[in-house]
């Protein structure tokens, strides 16, 4: 069985997440008590489903503690896959207030006394840290949610076999990606954006791409970082990885960036010698990525 936990952190996009699992076909359920989840997964196999997503979350408090060790469990026999979701505390704290939703932490079963919603969000950080260093993280601070219901569209296609390198490009003015492994600074190259007539394009259109292909330090720094990941990716494969997140960021996350996304992108789904290694890509542009879908 595929086994799909979606965890994170309280308003980081996990009824997101878990619908666009829905949509895939899914058999799909939401805060589901630690303690249940072996029976759970015993009931569906019995019922020969294929496919589950099951978010979860630390409303239960310790009981989270187990779940590591039920997982390691459940890998015996089933393909099991962790999201976590993730987001900055500013980012958190605005969409409680918008939405005017308590906490699951707010109060707590052996207190009497409400904490405060940061308390909260620390003390859930802590409770799911053991899940998060095992898991596909994705950090929904800057993305809305139709990018979010593309990036788990874009990760269902993966087969979660061996690992599969995220290539991520994003700007600086925003921040760097919590989820990031490796992080590459191409702020010091020539900046398409002071051209007007590059101005309006990405790195994904041609006169962009023929204009930075043609600068000698842009074609130094994409050598540079292919020669760092292949020399290194074998190391990360054995250190255990399912995933491997490589952020190139630059100031507005629109020209540079996502052009050395593509390029890196293409050089390594092109290779043909890396041996016994099962290597799986997706590409994600967060900037561009969350721009408003253009509606009719």
């Amino acid at each position: 069985m595929q086994i799909n936990l979606i965890t994170g952190i309280s308003g980081s996009g996990k009824s997101v997440a878990l619908r666009a699992f829905e949509d895939a076909g899914y058999d799909c359920v939401d805060n589901l008590p630690v303690s249940l989840l072996e029976n759970l997964i015993s009931t569906l196999e019995n019922e020969q489903c294929a496919q589950v997503a099951v978010a979860i979350d630390a409303r239960r408090g310790q009981s989270i503690a187990d779940l590591p060790s039920i997982l390691e469990n459940l890998r015996k026999n089933n393909q099991v896959r962790v999201i976590f979701l993730n987001a900055d505390t500013n980012t958190l704290i605005q969409r409680f207030s918008e939405t005017r939703r308590r906490h699951p932490l707010s109060t707590s079963s052996t207190q009497s006394q409400s904490t405060t919603l940061i308390e909260a969000i620390d003390n859930e950080r802590n409770l799911l840290e053991p899940l998060r260093a095992q898991a596909h993280s994705i950090d929904t601070s800057n993305i809305p949610a139709h990018a979010l219901r593309s990036w788990i569209q874009d990760l269902l296609k993966d087969r979660s076999v061996g690992l599969t390198i995220v290539f991520e490009s994003f700007g600086f003015k925003k921040g760097v990606p919590s989820e990031a492994d490796l992080v590459f600074d191409v702020r010091c190259l020539p900046n398409p954006h002071y051209d007007k007539i590059l101005r309006p394009h990405t790195g994904n259109d041609k006169p962009v791409q023929e204009f930075l292909e043609k600068i000698p330090e842009v074609v130094n720094m994409e050598a540079d970082i292919t020669q760092f990941i292949y020399r290194w990716l074998p190391h990360y494969l054995a250190d255990g990885r399912s995933y491997l997140t490589v952020a190139i960021g630059c100031t507005g996350g629109q020209h540079r960036s996502v052009y050395l996304v593509n390029r890196l992108s293409q050089y390594f789904r092109a290779q043909k010698d890396f041996g016994n290694l099962q290597l799986s890509f997706l590409d994600r542009h967060r900037e561009l990525d969350s721009m408003p879908v253009a509606r009719p």
